[in-house]
């Protein structure tokens, strides 16, 4: 017969305790992978110099205040000093090429009368690929801008610069070169 005080397996605050300190070592390992899995550390991104004898100018100033830190799957990254004027990338990680964005450049000199033309949301836009890369100029606003895509980027970078652009930078007459 059994002791009416006498348990049977081990006592009730033990069991609580073991309970515990197993929900801890849980909560303790969960957060360490979730530190592991952190994003890796951004690169900067270098952005060559080109002639751009506009970027310092109130248009631009006007574009890159109103430049998003999205596109799309690339977020806003952070450039290598010294920083061109007039120039913002993204990036959708540390390793993946870059979207760059540049403004107040000369007009492009393959820009002739009769070069076809692609409108996105209001702006009219120019490309020129070479050596892989697809680089679109926005040429019906007074001060060009470039944007830099690469391959596989998909239209969302270019739609959301063309808002920017439409927002902050008012339509002008094409002023294309004479044709070659």
């Amino acid at each position: 017969m059994t002791q009416p005080d006498e348990q049977d397996g081990p006592p009730r605050s033990l069991i609580i305790a073991a309970v515990g300190v197993a929900v801890a070592a849980v909560i303790v390992v969960l957060t360490f992978a979730a530190t592991r899995q952190a994003a890796p550390p951004e690169k900067p991104v270098a952005i060559a110099a080109a002639p751009a004898p506009q970027a310092d100018s109130p248009p631009c100033a006007a574009l890159l205040a109103a430049l998003p830190e999205h596109l799309g799957d690339y977020r806003r990254a952070q450039a290598v000093e010294p920083v061109p004027a007039g120039a913002a990338a993204w990036q959708a990680d540390p390793d993946a090429d870059a979207v760059i964005l540049r403004c107040g450049l000369d007009r492009p000199a393959d820009f002739v009368v009769g070069t076809p033309l692609q409108v996105v949301d209001d702006v009219q836009w120019f490309e020129v690929n070479a050596y892989g890369v697809s680089t679109w100029f926005a040429v019906d606003r007074g001060t060009y801008v470039a944007l830099t895509l690469p391959s596989g980027s998909g239209p969302t970078p270019i739609q959301l610069i063309s808002k920017a652009i439409a927002k902050t930078m008012p339509a002008q007459p094409l002023d294309p070169g004479p044709p070659r």
